[in-house]
């Protein structure tokens, strides 16, 4: 190959690489799950890892919605069951209930929180075309909750707000008493 013939390999691949990057940024990642019977998603960015169902540490008197702690490789990481935090009945425990561990900006530190879920089903890939407003009534969850609707073929699912989901200043209470208690 020679060296004109090498620069325009070279160019041409830069170019292509220029396009996929523009082409991505077009297009979002979410994880689907399910809570009972009705499928959510949340963006990707935030995930850090989906983990089995270990056994839980339960923390009384603490917030309804807070299922407990779990040692994630010498971590106390507080988790949620997001199914009551909807102000829905207790997750049951299921072959397929799993945790999803995100990371939460609690002050200006990053924060593992587990989410417990019924099933983890997929990650799917959206155009900014398929994400619709949030509607102002449905979905039996709060409006703040959700961040937008995923049109996935014929089917729409919630997308969740997890800033909103997990609030700053619940996270701060939750990650306070769970440090507490693995202190004693």
């Amino acid at each position: 190959m020679s060296a004109s013939q090498t620069s325009t390999a070279l160019q041409t691949g830069s170019s292509r690489h220029a396009v996929v990057e523009v082409a991505q940024g077009a297009q979002q990642q979410f994880l689907t799950f399910r809570l009972g019977s009705e499928r959510f998603a949340i963006s990707i960015q935030s995930i850090r890892e989906i983990i089995e169902f270990p056994g839980l540490t339960t923390i009384p008197l603490t917030p309804a919605f807070l299922a407990g702690v779990i040692n994630l490789r010498g971590a106390v990481v507080p988790v949620i069951d997001l199914s009551v935090r909807f102000g829905r009945a207790k997750t049951e425990v299921g072959r397929r209930t799993c945790i999803v561990i995100v990371e939460v900006t609690i002050g200006e530190e990053l924060q593992p929180l587990g989410v417990i879920v019924d099933a983890v089903d997929e990650v799917v890939e959206v155009d900014d075309a398929q994400i619709e407003m949030r509607p102002n009534f449905g979905s039996g969850i709060r409006a703040d909750f959700v961040s937008g609707m995923l049109r996935l073929g014929s089917l729409f699912v919630v997308a969740l707000n997890l800033d909103k989901v997990l609030s700053a200043e619940e996270l701060e209470q939750m990650i306070g008493i769970a440090e507490s208690a693995a202190v004693e």
